[in-house]
């Protein structure tokens, strides 16, 4: 997630919240949520949920997912906030922040599979996104190249120069590219593989969506990036083709957990509940490639680029917690081998 931004939402007052946390004030029907969603969906989100449960008011505290991940630390003795929604899982599977969470198990959590739950209760998943890569058509076609479909057709000689991907360094989705493959192939052929697709790639940016505006635009034919910007893309009318690679996409699961040291428990669980709501689901299938409630509706325009109706289908089974632990030595290693 990007950005560094704390600002009032929907009538939410950030700067109260802060004040009456720090003075020990609690106060029935407003709790105080820390979040990575972005800002546009984080809007559509809190917009529902008072439509739904007028009688809880929200202040929010937005920040990317390292700088939270800093904050919360910084304030583990003594925390701010009752509850934490829509963080990544790689975070909150620290052992240092898993210390901090109460169990709970929300009204309808049986919607959302194991696999996107703490197998204790700490934190559950209700959305995420996933990898993708994002194919420009007439560049192919210039080129007269067959599409990909997996990650091993991009090491193909004929893709030489023609790939852009973010760097995990500096992107979430970068590393969960990475992340995925390493898991899947092992170690030491993950590594291997990574050095034949250095070898095709143009360049390596910043960010998780601007390699598939790169090959949205043209400048480049393949980019490695997630599958909400594909679809984004595709609905503006942009001549890209989304791919899911065939060995199954990588992708974040964005989480949410209880404080045990929440001062309005009894509203922080009525919120949590809502966010497994028929309410809840109805707002995330509008803005998320990953909405992990079982039954779920497709968006139209979402299954006309490629997704399919069940997402579990082509998701890799990413090992979180591997993730969260291993990631400054990959980091590290992906630093030393590729960047000049």
């Amino acid at each position: 997630m990007l950005g560094n931004i704390a600002r009032p939402m929907a009538g939410m007052f950030l700067g109260t919240a802060l004040v009456l946390s720090l003075s020990g004030v609690s106060q029935a029907g407003k709790i105080t949520v820390y979040t990575s969603y972005e800002e546009d969906e984080l809007a559509a989100f809190l917009d529902a949920m008072k439509n739904d449960v007028p009688d809880i008011d929200v202040d929010v505290l937005r920040l990317s997912t390292g700088d939270l991940r800093a904050r919360m630390l910084a304030e583990a003795s003594n925390p701010k906030h009752d509850v934490i929604w829509g963080w990544a899982a790689t975070s909150m599977v620290d052992p240092r922040i898993v210390e901090m969470l109460e169990p709970y198990s929300p009204a309808g959590i049986d919607k959302v599979p194991e696999r996107f739950r703490d197998k204790d209760g700490y934190w559950f998943a209700t959305t995420g996104y996933m990898g993708a890569f994002c194919v420009n058509n007439p560049e192919m076609e210039k080129d007269n190249l067959a599409m990909p479909s997996s990650w091993q057709d991009l090491i193909k000689p004929e893709y030489e120069g023609k790939l852009v991907m973010p760097n995990p360094a500096s992107s979430g989705t970068g590393y969960l590219h990475i992340a995925s493959i390493l898991q899947m192939m092992g170690e030491e052929e993950g590594w291997a593989y990574l050095d034949a697709l250095d070898k095709n790639m143009d360049q390596y940016i910043k960010s998780g969506s601007k390699p598939c505006n790169a090959a949205s635009a043209g400048e480049n034919t393949i980019g490695i990036s997630f599958a909400l910007r594909a679809i984004k893309n595709i609905d503006e009318g942009y001549p890209i083709t989304m791919v899911i690679p065939s060995e199954g996409a990588g992708h974040e699961l964005e989480a949410n957990a209880l404080m045990k040291t929440s001062q309005n428990m009894e509203d922080a669980k009525k919120f949590l509940d809502w966010t497994v709501s028929k309410g809840a689901e109805a707002e995330y299938n509008k803005w998320k490639s990953i909405v992990t409630m079982q039954g779920r509706e497709m968006p139209e325009k979402f299954t006309e680029a490629g997704l399919p109706d069940d997402i579990s289908t082509v998701l890799f089974e990413v090992d979180y917690a591997w993730a969260a632990e291993n990631r400054d030595r990959i980091i590290a290693e992906w630093q030393k081998r590729y960047e000049n």
